[in-house]
């Protein structure tokens, strides 16, 4: 996943007491007040919406990466239900002639049933991805899953080139991570981490995830593997972008990715302008509910953005 925009949002949380107030209660808000909030960042509940959301981006320069909303499945059906969602978001994809890959997680997709469950349906993935020129990336859940999913991805390599993964720069494990997957056939997204973990596996302060999002960017672009840079912090943007032109750096080797709908201050169309790839992650799905209480909870300063909007005169 990706990092929080509210720095984005001027930190208007923390200008803001009300923001983080609402934040903390709005679950127990009916399903119709929460949606407007919801609105900017999730690209509708069925497939249709998101595909035309899709367009829209692609025909401003963008790519994009879809995501159906949920996780935790717990029955192979469910799991099927989603593989053949994603089967037919590929073909969609294809015959509409878009400019998307799609994320995946591996719960979404049966890890929890078990391991073969999911490993199965993402090897069914790959291989109509491959059919139709496409690319699955296989999303970072909260650690308990992270090495299933790292062997998920090693052993699609083994079959498939057309297959990435995740790394989490708030891991203390991720740099050994990067060591151990680094070479020419790695394509991994480098994000800072959203979930909740100790500090004995992971750092808590904003500089420490930092400097290390920095050194796993740098790590892959000096080795041979291609780097999803996705973050919202116009900083770490800053910082590498320079790192990149000073280096040298081919725009084959790398692309920028962001949430959808996430204000980024006109920053995305400069990325553009300069031929880099930017790549817009797109959630969409039923489950919308769930997934913007928890990215309000995260993020305050969504709130104040959204009411803001909602009242702007034209």
């Amino acid at each position: 996943m990706f990092d929080e925009p509210s720095k984005l949002l001027l930190n208007s949380a923390l200008m803001n007491p009300l923001n983080s107030i609402l934040a903390a209660i709005i679950s127990i808000f009916p399903r119709w007040i929460i949606k407007p909030f919801a609105k900017p960042y999730v690209a509708g509940e069925t497939i249709t919406e998101a595909l035309v959301h899709i367009k829209v981006l692609n025909e401003k320069g963008f790519s994009a990466t879809l995501d159906i909303l949920g996780e935790h499945v717990q029955t192979n059906e469910d799991a099927t239900v989603i593989t053949n969602s994603y089967v037919e978001i590929l073909s969609a994809i294809s015959e509409k002639g878009l400019n998307s890959n799609i994320s995946i997680k591996p719960t979404h997709i049966g890890l929890d049933i078990s391991y073969e469950t999911a490993r199965d349906n993402l090897f069914r993935l790959l291989a109509i991805a491959k059919e139709t020129d496409n690319f699955v990336r296989i999303d970072m859940e909260d650690s308990p899953y992270t090495d299933a999913s790292i062997k998920l991805y090693l052993e699609a390599l083994v079959h498939y080139d057309n297959v990435g993964s995740v790394i989490q720069a708030y891991l203390h494990r991720s740099p050994e991570d990067i060591s151990r997957l680094n070479s020419e056939k790695l394509n991994v997204r480098i994000c800072k981490g959203i979930y909740s973990e100790s500090d004995t596996i992971a750092f808590q302060s904003r500089s420490e995830i930092n400097d290390q999002f920095i050194l796993l960017v740098k790590d892959i672009l000096a080795g041979d593997g291609y780097a999803a840079i996705a973050t919202h912090d116009l900083n770490l943007i800053d910082a590498l972008e320079d790192w990149i032109s000073e280096n040298e750096i081919a725009p084959e080797r790398f692309e920028f990715q962001v949430l959808f709908g996430v204000p980024m201050s006109g920053r995305l169309q400069s990325l553009l302008a300069k031929g880099y790839t930017v790549r817009q992650y797109i959630p969409f799905g039923e489950d919308w509910h769930d997934y913007s209480v928890r990215r309000l909870k995260e993020n305050p300063a969504i709130i104040s953005y959204v009411l803001k909007n909602m009242f702007k005169k034209d």
